[in-house]
């Protein structure tokens, strides 16, 4: 199995988000990974750690983004171990952001304020696994 992490959807990825349901809420696992010091797009000069940066993104995201589309975050940590498997590089942090739909979440990250708060994200991380969950137990 290869693992590769980004930082954005490919093509292919997106065309196929809004295919299906689209009224079932969803939970995004995200596993990250952070850059060891912040590298903004911008240029801008910074002395955050990738981590640091990030979390002006995730606070951004709890607080504001997500409650404007009926989202919130259910599950945040640290990964402090892999207990079963083996990959080449364990991720630093895992967060499960829940929406209504996925219509919600596609609104959420198409609002221009939510694309300022993104910067901090990209800034900050080297890259992810963004896991797409629907409750099966319903």
């Amino acid at each position: 199995m290869k693992v590769e992490n980004k930082l954005t959807p490919n093509v292919m990825a997106m065309a196929g988000f809004l295919v299906g349901d689209t009224k079932s809420t969803i939970r995004m696992v995200n596993l990250l990974k952070f850059r060891k010091k912040a590298s903004y797009e911008d240029g801008r000069k910074t002395d955050l750690s990738g981590r640091e940066a990030y979390a002006i993104y995730a606070k951004d995201v709890s607080t504001i983004h997500l409650p404007k589309v009926g989202g919130k975050i259910i599950f945040s940590g640290i990964v402090s171990r892999l207990l079963i498997g083996e990959v080449e590089d364990i991720w630093d942090m895992i967060a499960i952001a829940e929406y209504p739909n996925k219509k919600a979440m596609l609104k959420m990250i198409s609002d221009k304020d939510y694309r300022e708060s993104e910067k901090h994200r990209s800034a900050g991380l080297e890259g992810q696994l963004n896991i797409e969950t629907m409750d099966v137990t319903k």
